[in-house]
Formats: structure tokens, C-alpha cells, sequence
């Protein structure tokens, strides 16, 4: 639960920092890709090995045990707890 609570939080964070960035594009990208040319010399014969596999049989079912198991209790408690404030950047 509070590896969830914890993940959760952190993608928010994560999400609210994002949100409060001005992203402006300041040069134009290029990519220049080289050409190639590919002559075929010969065909190819592929031929794939064959396998005669056999694999056990596995039955799953259930069974009902008595086990011992603990229990929890919980309180409330007024504690203080951090508070993030973010401001967005100014779009100009």
C-alpha cells in the first residue's frame, strides 16, 4: 500500500513539474540519411531443425489450511505533512 501510495505520489509530482515548463523550440532540427544499395548474389535456402518436445503434466488445485495471521489495528493522528506549491512559468 505504501509503495503505491508512494509511486503514485511521485508520478504526480513528476506530472505538475511537466505542466509548470514553457517549452519553446529555439533551432530547427535536420537529419541527413545516407543511401545504400544492396545487390543480391546468391539465394538463400533456409531449413529450421525440428524438436520432439514433451513437457509434464502439472495439475494446480487448492487446499483449505489453518494458519495464523496477524492482524492490524489503526489510529488517527494529526501529523504535519509537506505541501508543494508550483508556480507555471511565464508564457511570453
Amino acid at each position: 500500500m505504501l509503495k503505491t501510495t508512494l509511486a503514485a505520489a511521485i508520478v504526480s509530482l513528476t506530472a505538475v513539474g511537466l505542466y509548470g515548463c514553457d517549452v519553446k523550440k529555439t533551432q530547427e532540427g535536420n537529419v541527413s540519411v545516407p543511401k545504400y544499395e544492396v545487390e543480391k548474389k546468391q539465394s538463400g535456402d533456409v531449413t529450421l531443425p525440428k524438436y520432439d518436445v514433451k513437457t509434464p503434466d502439472v495439475q494446480v488445485g487448492s487446499t483449505e489450511k489453518t494458519v495464523t495471521v496477524p492482524t492490524v489495528k489503526t489510529e488517527e493522528k494529526k501529523i504535519e505533512v509537506p505541501k508543494v506549491t508550483v508556480t507555471p512559468a511565464d508564457k511570453k
